[in-house]
Order: structure tokens, then sequence, then C-alpha cells
């Protein structure tokens, strides 16, 4: 599955965790550009998945790609742009359990 990443300047660890649940970045935008937030222009082709990092965007870009993510009927995940919280997410929305956090984590609280 590939997928448009929407937010932060690094990724850090995000691809290999991206690996293990079989997604590929197809695309990453930082959102910072204020382009972001006015157009409406549909997702690249291909994409599966819309990952938001939430503590890197602000409100109007994240609502720009809800909205596209929508009318092309793709999947949208939010989470912070942490390791942990995006295995939370993936595995909530995808149907897996993480590996790294199948007890309760304490990044969490």
């Amino acid at each position: 599955m590939n997928a448009l990443l929407v937010g932060a300047d690094r990724l850090g660890n995000i691809p290999d965790v991206l690996r293990t649940f079989g997604i590929r970045i197809a695309a990453h935008v930082s959102g910072r550009d204020t382009t972001h937030q006015r157009r409406s222009a549909p997702l690249p082709a291909g994409i599966g998945v819309v990952i938001l990092f939430t503590d890197f965007i602000g409100h109007n870009v994240m609502q720009r790609f809800r909205d596209a993510a929508s009318r092309e009927g793709v999947m949208v995940v939010c989470c912070r742009r942490s390791t942990c919280a995006l295995q939370q997410a993936l595995g909530k929305r995808l149907g897996e359990a993480c590996a790294d956090c199948a007890a309760p984590c304490r990044r969490r609280q």
C-alpha cells in the first residue's frame, strides 16, 4: 500500500515502522507551505492511505488533506509523529496488533 505522509520535516524511524505494516511512502508533504492550506488538488495517484502527523500541521492543512482523502475514498490515519503512536494508530485502522506496543504503552499517557 502506498502512503502520503503529511506533516513533520524529518521522518526519523517512521519509514521503518511503515515497512513493518507493508506500507511504502509514495509522497511526503511537510505542510508548512501556505499553498497546502488553500488548494484542493487531488491526491497523488495510487495512494491507499493518508497519514497526518497532527502535532506538526495546522487545522487548515489537516482539513484540506482529510477532504481530499474523503473525496477519493482513501483511508486517513491521524497520530502524533512518534513511532509508538503511529504503530498504535495503524494497528487500530488496519486491524493488526503492534508487536512493540502489545502491552499498555506508557508513552500514551
